[in-house]
C-alpha cells in the first residue's frame, strides 16, 4: 500500500467524522476498557480493521497496513481531537502485540496478530500478584513442566478485563532453583482453557474493570512459550516499557481536555488561579508527549507526570461543581477512578524510583534483599 501522509491524514479524518455521525466510533475510554462497552469497541475495531486504519504501522503480513511511523502518528492526529477510541484494548494492542512483534515465532505472529487487530481475540495481562505488585521479580505463580507443555498454579490481580480476553499475557516462574529475575518464563495464555477461574473486582465507581484469576493447574501448550525457556523477564520488560511510553495522540488529547477545563470554569480568583496551573503543567506535559514519540527512556517520566495530572484534573473538576460534586455526575466517576491511575502500571512511588535511576543517574534505592 502507497499513499502519502496527508492523503493518509485526510481519508482516517473523514472516516473518523462518518463513524461519528453514524454512531459507530466508540467514545475514548483511557487506557482500560470498561466493561460496559465492550460490544460497541470491539465493533468499532471490526470497522477501524475492515477500513484499514487497523495497525497503521505494522507489517501487511499480519494484518496491518505496513506503512510507517509518520502514517501512524497521522491516524493519532485523527481521532485524538475528537475523543474517540483509537482501538479496542490497550493490553491486545500495545502489550500482548508489542511482544508478539518483537519476540514472537512466525507461526505464534501469524496465529496471533491478524485476529487481535480484527478483534477476534481480546487480551488481558496476567502480570501481577497478591504479594507482588511492584516487586514483580517475587512473583511466585508456577509453571511445571509436562514434558509437551507447562501446568500453571497461581494467583493473579488487578487483571484487567480478564473477565472479557481470550487470552492473557502471563508470567510465571519455570525454574524455581534460580534466583529474582532468572526462571522466570512468558507466555500466551488461553483464558478458556480448564484450572482458569476469573473474579472481578468492584471498584469505588461501581465498575468492574479489574479482576483476580485464579490458577490451578491450567494447561499450557509448549508453542504458547514467548520468547526464550527462564528468559521472560526480558520480554517482560519490554512490555512494561511499552505500557509506560505509549503516549499515541495524548498531547492532542490532553490539549482538548484543558481546553474544555477553560470552557466551563467559573470566573472566580481562586479558580482562576487553579486553572492557570493546570494549564501551564498540562501544556508542558503536551509538549514533552508531542517530542517524546515514545521514547522508553522519558516513559516512567510521562507515565508519573500525566498520572498525577489527571487526578488534579478529576480533583478541579469535582470542587468547580460545587455541592453538587459530592453526587454522582460526570465529574464524579472520574474522580473516584483516578487513584488508580497511581497504581496501575507501576506506582506512582515505582516511577519516582525509575526516574532517580535511570534518568538522573541516582544510587540505586536501597534493598534489604540485596
Amino acid at each position: 500500500m502507497s499513499i502519502s501522509v496527508e492523503a493518509f491524514r485526510t481519508r482516517a479524518t473523514e472516516f473518523i467524522d462518518a463513524s461519528i455521525a453514524s454512531g459507530v466510533a466508540c467514545p475514548a475510554f483511557g487506557t482500560i476498557m470498561p466493561p460496559g462497552v465492550f460490544d460497541q469497541a470491539r465493533a468499532w475495531q471490526r470497522a477501524i480493521f475492515t477500513n484499514g486504519f487497523a495497525g497503521v504501522d505494522w507489517a501487511t503480513d499480519c494484518g496491518g497496513q505496513g506503512l510507517s511511523l509518520a502514517h501512524r502518528q497521522a491516524w493519532s492526529g485523527a481521532w485524538g481531537p475528537r475523543s474517540v477510541a483509537p482501538y479496542m484494548n490497550f493490553q491486545g494492542f500495545i502489550l500482548a502485540a508489542g511482544a508478539i512483534r518483537r519476540y514472537g515465532t512466525e507461526a505464534q505472529r501469524q496465529q496471533y496478530l491478524r485476529d487481535t487487530l480484527a478483534a477476534d481475540i481480546v487480551w488481558c495481562q496476567l502480570f501481577s500478584e497478591p504479594g507482588s505488585g511492584s516487586d514483580l521479580v517475587s512473583l511466585s505463580t508456577k509453571a511445571v513442566s509436562t514434558g509437551d507443555g507447562w501446568v500453571v498454579t497461581g494467583e493473579k490481580v488487578w487483571s484487567s478485563t480478564a473477565q472479557l480476553a481470550d487470552y492473557g499475557i502471563l508470567l510465571a516462574r519455570t525454574d524455581a532453583d534460580q534466583p529474582g529475575h532468572r526462571g522466570i518464563s512468558f507466555f500466551l495464555f488461553d483464558m478458556h482453557g480448564p484450572g482458569v477461574e476469573v473474579r472481578p473486582i468492584t471498584q469505588m465507581t461501581g465498575d468492574q474493570e479489574f479482576c483476580q484469576v485464579f490458577l490451578d493447574e491450567a494447561p499450557v501448550r509448549a508453542d504458547c512459550l514467548l520468547g526464550p525457556l527462564n528468559g521472560g523477564w526480558a520480554v517482560a520488560t519490554s512490555v512494561l516499557a511499552d505500557e509506560r511510553s505509549e503516549v499515541g495522540a495524548r498531547g492532542i488529547a490532553l490539549r482538548r481536555d484543558l481546553a474544555g477545563l477553560r470552557n466551563g470554569a467559573p470566573d472566580e480568583l481562586v479558580v482562576r488561579d487553579q486553572l492557570m496551573n493546570l494549564t501551564v503543567e498540562g501544556t508542558a506535559l503536551a509538549e514533552l508527549l508531542d517530542r517524546s514519540v515514545g521514547d522508553p527512556r522519558l516513559g516512567p517520566l510521562i507515565k508519573l507526570a500525566l498520572t498525577e495530572l489527571e487526578t488534579d484534573i478529576t480533583r478541579f473538576r469535582v470542587d468547580t461543581n460545587g455541592a453538587n460534586g459530592m453526587l454522582m455526575g460526570e465529574a464524579t466517576e472520574p474522580f473516584l477512578y483516578a487513584p488508580g491511575m497511581r497504581v496501575a502500571g507501576g506506582t506512582s512511588e515505582i516511577q519516582r524510583n525509575l526516574i532517580g535511576e535511570r534518568l538522573l543517574g541516582l544510587p540505586r534505592e536501597p534493598s534489604p534483599a540485596r
